[in-house]
Formats: structure tokens, C-alpha cells, sequence
């Protein structure tokens, strides 16, 4: 699948829900169903968010582990798309809980910062 078209359904919560499933990764979609669920997002809207902030927050060691991502996949949308998403869910996670410093610094992807 084209990264462009994956990130184009993430719009609509249906299409987007079928292409999560289509990932294959169920362990994956109750995650990020349970990391929208404070914010009132579906799995969709918290995907395509994921995507934004990956864009917008990836350090260069971030983007560098995209690129290597996307050398080893044979399908390299899906490929980046899980990677942003598990990238996403991770920063989340520590903004959640506090960070090493007791906070995010302003460096959280969360909506709740």
C-alpha cells in the first residue's frame, strides 16, 4: 500500500479502521484504541495524529530508524505507517508517565501536554 493513500484514510474512521486491521496487529489496534480513549479519539483520528506528530517531533535517530524501517519492508507504507504509530504510542506512554524528569518538557506528542 502507498504511504499517501494510507495516510489519506486515516481521515475516515471506517477506511482507517480497515487499514489498521489490515496491519494484521491486533495487540497494535487495542493500543492505540486505549491511548485515543482519554482524548475522544478512535483508533483513526489517533492514527492520523500519530503521523502528524511524527512529522512534526522525530528527532534525526528517529527519522534514521524510519529509513531503516523502510530498507528491510516489503511493503514500505505499512512499514513506515506501524512505525510511526508504535513511535507515537511510546512517547505517549512516557508523557503519561511524567518522563525521566518528572515531565515532558514541552516534548510530549500527546494532546494532554
Amino acid at each position: 500500500m502507498v504511504l499517501g493513500e494510507i495516510l489519506e484514510r486515516l481521515g475516515d474512521e471506517a477506511l482507517a479502521a480497515g487499514t489498521l486491521v489490515a496491519l494484521e496487529d491486533l495487540n497494535l489496534m487495542v493500543r492505540l484504541e486505549a491511548a485515543g480513549r482519554p482524548f475522544g479519539e478512535g483508533i483513526g483520528e489517533y492514527a492520523a495524529g500519530a503521523s502528524r506528530r511524527f512529522a512534526q517531533l522525530a528527532s534525526d535517530d528517529d527519522w534514521l530508524a524510519l529509513m531503516t524501517a523502510l530498507e528491510r519492508a516489503d511493503d514500505a507504507g505499512t512499514a513506515c505507517l506501524k512505525h510511526m504509530l508504535e513511535w507515537s504510542l511510546r512517547h505517549d506512554a512516557h508523557s503519561a508517565d511524567g518522563g525521566a524528569d518528572g515531565g515532558c518538557g514541552g516534548q510530549c506528542t500527546c494532546k494532554g501536554s
